[in-house]
């Protein structure tokens, strides 16, 4: 497989740019401006699937770097949890997600020179039950506000967050914003070796 000039991160989380760079490989964050609006009707995953195209494309790349684009949803029931607006919409959040099921959809797209590939993974989580206490604590915990409020479904399960995690059905890179084995999947069908294996 062939080196890529450089691997494109389209994303300014920096949750996304240390997963990659803890398996070793470098990137170059460029930031994309894209409307991140859910159209009336759309589905969680079209509506990931669509924003992670989307990124993919906004970022100027050349023909040979891997361009990563990600967009991640919380979706709970039909309703899709996107990040909250202040304290007290996170603690909406965590009341409707204590004790029960969740489910979160990253789209990863990867685009080098005019091929792109796009999958959707999704990650089963349940939250245990959350007492009002806990919820205190959780929304004025070390990392406080900051991680609340810059996730979406107002937790992060790689912070303080884990606490509230019961259980996780599939990959947990997915809930925290990339799913590494997909990423190596796309890349490698992209002809990328990601991790650099000889």
């Amino acid at each position: 497989m062939g080196e890529p000039s450089r691997v494109v991160l389209a994303s300014s989380s920096p949750r996304r740019r240390e997963l990659l760079e803890r398996v070793g490989v470098r990137v170059t964050v460029r930031v994309p401006d894209v409307d991140e609006s859910v159209r009336p009707g759309e589905p969680p995953t079209a509506y990931v699937a669509r924003l992670a195209a989307a990124k993919a494309a906004a970022v100027p790349a050349g023909p040979d770097d891997l361009v990563v684009g990600a967009d991640t949803t919380v979706v709970l029931g039909a309703q899709i949890l996107g990040k909250p607006l202040d304290v007290a919409d996170a603690r909406r959040m965590l009341v409707a997600l204590s004790g029960g099921q969740h489910h979160v959809h990253t789209a990863v797209a990867m685009r080098r020179g005019s091929q792109l590939r796009t999958e959707v993974v999704t990650t089963a989580v349940r939250l245990v039950d959350l007492d009002e206490a806990t919820i205190d604590w959780y929304v004025g915990a070390d990392g406080g506000p900051d991680e609340i409020l810059d996730k979406a479904g107002a937790y992060a399960i790689q912070g303080a967050g884990a606490v509230l995690v019961a259980a996780v059905h599939g990959s947990v890179t997915n809930v925290i914003g990339l799913p590494l084995d997909a990423c190596v999947r796309l890349a490698a069908e992209l002809g990328v070796d990601l991790l650099g294996r000889r």
